[in-house]
Formats: C-alpha cells, structure tokens, sequence
C-alpha cells in the first residue's frame, strides 16, 4: 500500500475523533448511553488506579500528577464518546436495542417463582454435596486412609 493510499484510509477514521456530531441521533438511544456511561466508568476507574500506582510513585504528589491524570481522563472519556457515535458501532448497539424491545419479559410473579426454583435446588443439591462428602469423609477416615 502506498503512502497515498494509507493516508486516504486513515482520514475518515481522524476526522471521526475529532467530529463532534452525533451519529443516528434517536436511534438505540439507551443502549447507546448505558454503553457510554459504561466505558465512561472504566475510563475513570483506569486512571484513578493509573494515577494512584504510577503517577503518584514518579511525582510523589505533585500537581502535574492531577493534570495529567484529568488529561487521560478528558481524552479517555472523548473517545468513549466518540465510540458509541462510529458508525459501525452505533449500527450495532442500534440493532441490538431493537432486538432488545421484541424480547418478552418475564412479570414479577414469573421471575420471582423461577428465582425461588433455582434457589431451592442450589441449596438442595449443596446439603447433597455436603451429605456425600461427609459420608466420604466419615468412611476414609474408618479405613485410615485420609
């Protein structure tokens, strides 16, 4: 690939960081958001734990130790932005928020009877478990072999 060629394909991609548009505008708005808040909220976290473990170790405390951690995070949180408005992206969360809305939810009353159901064999099975090993237990210690 010439240099031509590779410029040509990275342009759009550029001009995507840096446009401030938002892509299909109505469109898979809550999945878009859940998604933003999501990537918004590891962003932050990843900094946070950056600048407590390196940039505080480097700089001791200093105040360009803050800046530059309120730079990742303001870059980091632009690009989570500008995630769920790439095209290809925002088609996909777009598509999956449709496929949310034709899904049949279960009422309160199923979802708890099915709750109680998977509860009572979990803690069915786990006094099984227990009555086994201790049955185990009990008949390798009277052979002597634990």
């Amino acid at each position: 690939m010439s240099t031509k060629e590779s410029v040509v394909s990275t342009s759009p991609m550029i001009q995507g960081i840096f446009d401030s548009s938002i892509y299909k505008r109505n469109q898979g708005r809550l999945v878009r958001q859940i998604t933003c808040g999501a990537i918004w909220l590891t962003v932050v976290f990843a900094v946070w734990r950056f600048h407590d473990l390196i940039l505080l170790g480097w700089m001791e405390g200093s105040a360009i130790s803050y800046l530059i951690a309120v730079g990742l995070a303001g870059v980091g949180l632009w690009i989570g932005f500008r995630l769920v408005n790439w095209p290809k992206f925002a088609d996909f969360l777009i598509s999956v928020e449709a496929e949310l809305n034709k899904v049949s939810w279960p009422s309160w009353r199923e979802l708890f009877r099915a709750s109680m159901v998977v509860i009572f064999t979990i803690f069915f099975l786990a006094i099984i478990l227990f009555l086994f090993d201790t049955i185990w237990y009990t008949i390798f210690t009277t052979l002597g072999i634990r």
